[in-house]
């Protein structure tokens, strides 16, 4: 479910999309993180959980990239989070202008620079479990990436935004199987980064109990949630609804 292609027409204008997503910035989990973290850090520590455990893979490629092998790459991620979420960390966060991206790896950098995995190896993971990473499954998804001659950061930046759609699709599923249409959605899921081939609708609309017709008006309408769930969790991961459009095309161009 890794590698999703660019959804179809995934940078149309939708005005209750753009309306849905601005909306979800009063409770944003940034937001919470920058707002808890010198007040309540036990809010911000459950929303920093929350987004690490969506946003874990891009950081394990990019160690990856630098060179460190597999249990490496996979100490120095869990050993990242458990410290960021600790209170001296959290007390420290600065906006990074406002995106969870950048403050992440800027973050991750620093970690990386200060070597604090060899000085603490014996404390790793600090008590905490912020994310359980198969480090088997983390090294074949990791194995998978196409061989470029991008740097560390490019592919950090490609990870990010196919986690995005990853998660975007996550909780459309959730949310069709809270609604008890979880096969209708299986169903249908596929063509969210394709058009159909001949025929296939019918064949879908069979095994649905559908017209043809029915599935296609379907699939516009997932189409179209996909894109609002993309639009909410890109603003998760900001601080200000204003740069929701940037971040957007820079995700876009990301997946380029």
């Amino acid at each position: 479910m890794a590698d999703w292609k660019t959804p179809l027409r995934l940078t149309e204008n939708n005005a209750n999309g753009e309306m849905a997503a601005s909306q979800r910035f009063v409770t944003t989990h940034w937001s919470v993180v920058l707002q808890a973290s010198n007040n309540d850090p036990s809010i911000a520590k459950a929303a920093l959980a929350e987004l690490f455990q969506a946003y874990w893979f891009p950081l394990y490629a990019y160690a990856r990239r630098r060179g460190n092998d597999p249990d490496e790459a996979g100490d120095l991620t869990q050993e990242f989070f458990a410290r960021l979420i600790e209170k001296t960390w959290l007390s420290g966060i600065k906006p990074c202008g406002g995106r969870f991206r950048s403050f992440l790896l800027t973050a991750f950098n620093r970690f990386l620079a200060n070597e604090y995995h060899r000085q603490n190896a014996a404390r790793r993971g600090g008590g905490y479990t912020i994310v359980s990473l198969d480090q088997v499954d983390a090294e074949e998804r990791y194995l998978q990436e196409p061989y470029t001659n991008e740097t560390p950061e490019k592919i950090f930046e490609r990870r990010w935004a196919l986690a995005l759609l990853d998660q975007s699709l996550v909780r459309l599923n959730q949310e069709a199987r809270a609604a008890g249409k979880e096969r209708q959605f299986q169903s249908l899921q596929p063509f969210l980064s394709r058009e159909p081939s001949r025929g296939e609708y019918d064949a879908v609309g069979v095994s649905l109990g559908l017209s043809a017709s029915a599935v296609a008006a379907a699939v516009c309408r997932l189409r179209r949630q996909y894109r609002q769930m993309l639009r909410a969790c890109v603003a998760e991961t900001l601080d200000n609804p204003e740069e929701l459009n940037e971040e957007m095309q820079h995700l876009m161009a990301a997946l380029g």
